[in-house]
């Protein structure tokens, strides 16, 4: 933790913030102490208190304080229904679980939702509001029990998208929106296995895409914890278009994360019991974090630009429910502009 002074203020941070960061923690905090309260939160690291002024405080927490008041009831509702673990990081003003929920729900709730969502996806044309829950769901892994189809589902951790989005297409296909949100992270999650203490000399990550795929063993995730990356991999050789590019697995970094994504958008396709003719990816990002580009940047090329994944920002969304010109609509866009800095 580290204490600095910014107009007159002091702000108690954690220590590693980029310039968007330290940027946007200030601006988080202070609409912390003018919207909520000014009392610092804690984070708990090895049994020791430490306070942080973008934490919400436990006195305060019950209420959800930093979800938009109108769909706090719809949310916790969603979360009963369709249950979801809300992050470590959920009380923190940066919290980009929370973010997520205040820059969907409010349109998806809204009966202009199909003017507003035409606008972010170009094959877009109506929610399928008969699907998930009124054509949307939270942390959504396309399954409620069992491993999912990654086979990576545990009850701490797993592959799921921030938000998931059922809707119709222009031909009237059933096709499904699968969106990883951020909001000031730095990258991508990273491989996990690569680091594990649980590797062996057999598991080996400089080898090569192609020679993975040829002896999947060399993968601790794959070998040890039996998840189905590469097998799904394998079934869509074609999708990563320039893997030859990358002398090692690509996806020990930032990339992995984005890779999990779109191999659970590519098994929903063809899974015979999920009903989605068709599966997208996307990422959204806060237009200020450009350290999110350069991974990005490389998994367009990996896949060739694919149309299968796209990105998109925060102000779009809100650009694009501004020119609907509705009144609701824009007491919501005001607030989150203002609450995130746009």
């Amino acid at each position: 933790m580290k204490e600095i002074t910014a107009n007159g203020k002091k702000y108690r941070l954690p220590n590693a913030l980029n310039p968007f960061q330290q940027e946007m923690y200030i601006h988080l905090i202070n609409w912390k102490w003018e919207n909520i309260t000014e009392e610092e939160g804690y984070y708990i690291h090895r049994g020791r208190r430490i306070p942080y002024d973008a934490i919400l405080p436990e006195s305060v927490r019950e209420n959800f304080p930093v979800i938009y008041p109108l769909v706090v009831n719809t949310l916790k509702q969603h979360k009963e229904r369709f249950y979801f673990k809300l992050h470590q990081h959920f009380n923190h003003m940066a919290s980009s679980q929370a973010a997520n929920a205040n820059l969907f729900l409010p349109v998806l709730l809204h009966p202009q939702a199909n003017e507003v969502l035409r606008h972010l996806k170009s094959d877009f044309d109506e929610l399928a509001t008969g699907e998930l829950d009124r054509g949307f769901q939270i942390e959504f892994w396309g399954a409620i029990t069992g491993k999912g189809l990654l086979g990576d589902h545990t009850k701490l951790y797993g592959t799921d998208s921030d938000i998931a989005i059922s809707y119709y297409n222009k031909k009237r296909e059933l096709c499904l929106w699968l969106i990883e949100h951020k909001l000031t992270e730095k990258e991508f999650t990273e491989c996990g296995g690569y680091k594990s203490n649980g590797r062996t000399a057999s598991h080996d990550c400089s080898k090569s895409f192609s020679e993975i795929l040829d002896n999947k063993p060399l993968c601790y995730y794959h070998d040890v914890r039996k998840f189905r990356y590469w097998d799904i991999t394998e079934k869509n050789r074609r999708f990563f278009t320039n893997h030859t590019k990358h002398a090692q697995c690509p996806f020990q970094r930032g990339m992995n994360q984005l890779w999990r994504n779109q191999l659970l958008a590519l098994s929903l396709e063809s899974d015979k019991e999920q009903p989605y003719k068709h599966a997208y990816f996307s990422v959204v990002k806060h237009p200020g974090n450009s350290s999110l580009d350069k991974t990005i940047s490389e998994y367009k090329d990996l896949t060739a630009d694919i149309a299968k994944f796209s990105v998109f920002t925060s102000a779009g969304v809100i650009n694009a429910a501004t020119s609907l010109h509705d009144s609701e609509l824009a007491k919501w866009t005001i607030w989150y502009s203002e609450l995130y800095n746009l």
